[in-house]
């Protein structure tokens, strides 16, 4: 099994403003004269953490990470103006030719893969490769599995929590009763809303119980972005034009080199989504981890991923 390799600090970090509302925080890191990569972090609304460095040989990898817009350090935040996955799309874009970027290798898991398909789908010529986990490509079978029905039926006590800030009568559509609340002046409300929101994700995320995970989840400032960002894009069902958007364009990247990473027993990312593109897609390689569920942290997805940029570095 790989390891991560030593911690790193950037050598760079810079703002850049994609609208007249919207700042981006970007930092570069690894080898400036390395491969470049850019890093699509999840959620949306996650943030990119100092550990997600970790994952690319330093010395071979310009390693480009920014936190989308409303969290982590881009400002405003936890806005919703402005802020859909083709404002997203195009803040990459952007990115890359502030950074002077011909072409690059996109890494991102979660939402970062539905990102990843999007933005590639839409510039396949600036993709050199894709690197994607715990793929999600916001169907409604998909956001009915975690958010209303499914995923309740595997981790029922951490529900029993997702469900107390709505009322009973409201929870035939719990999305629309979060959206409500996450979107109420009342900050008392909001806050409480969210820290739900985000702790029942923080809960199912790994296939063992990760209480430090819980914790930062839950932290009022991270939570406030996390469970209003998602929640914005789920109600409006990723702002994509169609259902199968993400798979009925996977013609666009059929020659980019890819490689799929899905944990057996992702429950955040039910693996049905990642066999379906899979079926469309053959040409990725697909692996499958036996031994976990959602996240990036676990073990063999850990390993995988690792052996996935070291390969990749050599593109």
């Amino acid at each position: 099994m790989r390891e991560l390799y030593p911690p790193i600090k950037p050598y760079k970090q810079g703002k850049l403003q994609v609208s007249d509302l919207h700042a981006i925080h970007f930092e570069e890191s690894g080898n400036p004269q390395g491969k470049p990569i850019v890093l699509l972090h999840g959620g949306p609304g996650g943030g990119c953490p100092a550990f997600y460095r970790q994952y690319f040989h330093p010395e071979k990898w310009r390693l480009i990470m920014f936190d989308q817009r409303g969290c982590g350090q881009s400002t405003p935040h936890a806005e919703l103006r402005e802020n859909t996955t083709w404002d997203l799309v195009d803040d990459i874009e952007k990115l890359r030719e502030h950074l002077g970027i011909e072409k690059w290798v996109v890494f991102g898991g979660s939402w970062g893969s539905t990102l990843s398909l999007a933005y590639s789908q839409t510039y396949p010529e600036r993709c050199k490769g894709l690197i994607l986990r715990g793929i999600f490509m916001l169907r409604q079978k998909e956001l009915r599995w975690f958010y209303q029905e499914g995923a309740s039926y595997i981790f029922p006590d951490a529900w029993e929590e997702y469900l107390k800030p709505i009322p009973l009568a409201e929870r035939d559509d719990m999305l629309t009763a979060y959206y409500k609340r996450l979107t109420s002046p009342d900050l008392q409300i909001r806050l409480e809303a969210a820290r739900a929101w985000s702790i029942w994700e923080a809960s199912t995320s790994r296939l063992f119980l990760d209480q430090q995970l819980m914790q930062i989840f839950g932290e009022s400032e991270f939570a406030d972005a996390f469970a209003r960002i998602e929640c914005h894009y789920f109600i409006n069902k990723g702002f994509l034009e169609s259902e199968n958007q993400l798979l009925v364009n996977v013609d666009r990247i059929r020659n980019i080199p890819a490689v799929i990473v899905q944990g057996r027993y992702d429950v955040v990312c039910p693996m049905i989504s990642a066999w379906e593109l899979h079926l469309a897609w053959q040409e990725a390689e697909f692996i499958v981890v036996p031994d976990a569920g959602h996240s990036m942290s676990e073990a063999g997805i850990k390993s995988a991923l690792i052996e996935a940029t070291d390969r990749f570095a050599n593109l």
